[in-house]
Parts: C-alpha cells; structure tokens; sequence
C-alpha cells in the first residue's frame, strides 16, 4: 500500500477512536477528568495498603471497602431521580468539591501521624456517600456534553479509556510513592486533582436542557423507573448481570494486597504492578470499544466478556507465580471493563430520556452498589477458607451468571432491535416495518 495512503488510514482510524473529542464540552471534562482520576485511583491502592499495613485484616480490609461503597446501594436510586430532576452540571461541581474536601482530610489525618482505624472508615462512608450521588450524574450528564448523539457510544467507551489509563498510571505512581514517602502523600495529591475537574466544569457552554415534568414524589418516580427498567429485557438481564458479577467478582480486587504481600511475597510495589496490569488490560478494552462505529453486536461482546472474567479470576486463583499472573490479571482487566463500558452503551442507547438518569442509578447500583456485599462477604471468607479459595469460588460463579445471560440473548435481541430501529440505530432496515408507534409497543411486551 502506498505510504501516504497508509498514513492517512492510520489517521482515519485514529480519528475514529476520539471522535468524541471534536465536541469541545467533552473534550475539557474529559482532560480535568483525566487528572483527577488518577489521583483517584491513587488514593484508592494508598488507602488499601494503608488498611492491611496497620490491621493485618483481610476481614478489616474487606470492611473498609464496604463502607465506601453501602451508601451506593442505598443512595444512588435517589440519586437518580434528582439527575433526572435538576441541573446536572451545578450537581456535579457539588459532588467534585466534596471529594476535594474527603481527601484533604485524609491527607492530614495521615501526615500528621492521627489516622486511626475509625478514621478511615468514617471517611470511606463518606466517600461511598458522594460516589452515590457522583456517578449517576455523571453517566446522565454524558450526553448533555455530546451534541451528535452518534457519537454517545464513542463517548462512554473514551471515559472508561480515561478511566483505565488512570487505573494504569496511578497504582504504579502510588506504588512508587508509598515506599518513598509514605501514603499521605498520595492522598494529598488526590485532594489537588479535583481542582482541574472543577474548573473544567465551569467552563463548558451547556445548552439550558427541556423543561421537565412537574417532580411527583420521589418514592412515586423511583417506582416508575424500576417498572421501566424491569419491563425491558435488555436493561433487566444487562443489572442482573452486572450487580451478580459485582458481588461474585470483587473479592479478586478487594484482596489484590493479599495476594502482593502473602502469595506473591511482595510490596507496595508489586501491589502496583499488578493493579497496574489490570489497569493495562482494562485499558486495551477500551480503546477496543472506542474503535467500534456503533453499538451493534454488542450483546454478545457483553456475554463473551462476562465469561473471559470469569475464567481469568478462576485462573488467578491457582497461580503463585507473579509473572505467570500478570497475563491473567491483564485478561481479567480487559474482560470486566469492556463488559462494564458494553453494558452502559447498551443501557444509554435503549432507555428513554425522561427515564435516563433513573435508568444510570440502577446501573450504578448493580455495578457499584452491590459491591460492597461482595468486598464484605470476601473479606469474610478470606479470613476462613484464604483469599485463593475466595477468588476461585468468585471465578465459578461468574461463569455460572455468565452462561445464564448466555441462554437469555434471543429475548435481550429480540426486544433490543426494535427500539434500535425507532431510534434510528439501525437505519438501513427502517423501510418496509411497522410504524414507530407499533414498534415501541413491541420492545415493550
């Protein structure tokens, strides 16, 4: 092929990846956002060494990331409502401003030699409680940023790019910084990486948004949208997938500083290493996603993942060797990242707008919010059976889920391409079916 041809290939498809990025609202969150959530992911390898180096506690390790996370499952439901309630843009400068003050507090606390066990896990409850507002909002808040919603698909798969490229950056920088100078440090640099988030915030030029309906109460609108998400197949089996992965598989990352210290016989630095791997995979996935032209076929990437997962933990498990584990934690990361970023494509795509905040609090609650379920129940069974055994139990079940979700893609398909059709998703097959009214009626039985 011709070297100017090729070049301009390479160009296309490079174009193709961040075409999200041409939206200049987007683009300035999707750079602030890429600061903080390094920080992020720093203060989050930081904060469990921190645990296990002054408990020795798998059980207290597992404790500690269940309070970050049981407001979730509690809080982002309600959450939800208010994303589909109010400006979304002044919420999540609230949301960013509070985790600005979480880890400054975190920080002093450990630079000045008064953290206690109780400390942190007041301030994880806090964290998890901001999370719970955070995230929903965020995910509704997407596709305000993107006027050409051809491009929503790109944008959801460059923020799980940006998401994974900092889950590769940060623990390998925390690592480095623990062993140095200690896990305050990382803490303070996480307080300071909200700043850029919050400036990028201010500046984007958001157009004012539909009048909504009258607010009914909130415990009237949260029933609604469970109704709606539950009478959808797509979108129910797309949360039981996730939050039954969530709870079987998050025992492998809660005791990632198990497996560094006691199976591997390292430090913070291998603890990095193999966050940093997970990260690279999750990473690799991403990009996968981002290079995709549209959200076709992605009913099966979801399947096909969910077992990858599933198999790689399983693996996992059995591996004392840390370099053969590398490869194997690299699979896991790419496998529970795209099925997350699919899973989110997929629910953004079908749900109706006046619905869409509502419909990202259940999906943050099946990812996120029943997390904390399998973080406490890992840690538990950690502490009895050891952390090998808990991943290996984890790995089974995943698959378990996985090959159920399997059975259920003919109905998820069926009922999935008929709104594709209505939204115009599926252009080419618009002419000769029934009207849209018949086919939203359709996607509805």
């Amino acid at each position: 092929m011709d070297p100017a041809a090729q070049h301009s290939e390479k160009k296309t498809n490079l174009q193709l990846v961040f075409r999200a990025l041409r939206h200049r609202n987007y683009r300035i969150f999707f750079w602030g956002q890429s600061a903080s959530l390094i920080g992020t992911w720093m203060q989050q390898v930081a904060l469990s060494w921190l645990v296990y180096r002054m408990t020795n506690s798998p059980f207290l390790l597992g404790m500690a990331m269940f309070m970050s996370q049981i407001p979730v499952f509690f809080l982002t439901p309600f959450a939800g409502v208010f994303a589909d309630r109010h400006n979304r843009r002044n919420m999540l400068i609230g949301t960013q401003v509070s985790f600005f003050i979480q880890a400054s507090i975190l920080a002093f606390l450990v630079l000045s030699n008064r953290i206690e066990v109780w400390h942190i896990m007041a301030l994880s409850f806090f964290l998890g409680a901001i999370f719970a507002f955070d995230i929903p909002i965020r995910q509704a808040f997407t596709v305000e940023m993107i006027e050409d919603r051809e491009d929503l698909g790109n944008a959801i798969a460059l923020n799980s790019s940006m998401l994974n490229a900092a889950r590769l950056i940060g623990p390998s920088i925390a690592g480095i910084l623990i062993a140095s100078a200690g896990e305050g440090v990382c803490f303070l640099l996480n307080a300071v990486s909200f700043i850029p988030v919050i400036f990028a915030l201010a500046a984007m030029r958001i157009a004012p948004s539909k009048t909504a309906a009258p607010p009914r109460h909130i415990l009237i609108e949260l029933k609604e949208g469970l109704g709606y998400a539950f009478r959808l197949a797509p979108i129910k089996w797309i949360l039981i997938l996730l939050s039954m992965m969530s709870v079987l598989g998050v025992p492998y990352q809660v005791l990632m500083p198990v497996f560094a210290r006691d199976i591997f016989h390292g430090g913070p630095g291998t603890l990095g290493l193999l966050m940093g791997m997970s990260g690279f995979g999750a990473l690799v996935g991403a990009v996968y996603l981002a290079s995709r032209k549209d959200v076709r076929g992605l009913s099966k990437v979801i399947a096909g993942t969910a077992v990858l997962f599933g198999i790689s933990i399983t693996l996992f498990s059995f591996l004392n060797d840390f370099w053969l584990a590398m490869p194997v934690i690299l699979a896991a990361g790419f496998g529970i990242m795209v099925n997350i970023a699919a899973c989110n494509t997929v629910l953004q795509s079908v749900v109706d707008e006046d619905k869409r905040g509502r419909v990202m609090g259940f999906y943050t609650v099946a990812f996120l919010g029943t997390a904390p379920f399998g973080s406490l129940l890992g840690g538990f069974l950690a502490a009895r059976i050891g952390a090998p055994y808990t991943v290996l139990l984890g790995g089974v079940c995943c698959v378990a889920i996985a090959l159920l979700f399997i059975r259920k893609l003919p109905l998820i398909r069926r009922q999935m391409r008929p709104v594709y059709v209505e939204k115009g998703i599926i252009p080419e097959v618009i002419e000769g079916l029934e009207s849209a009214t018949n086919l939203k009626d359709l996607s509805r039985e």
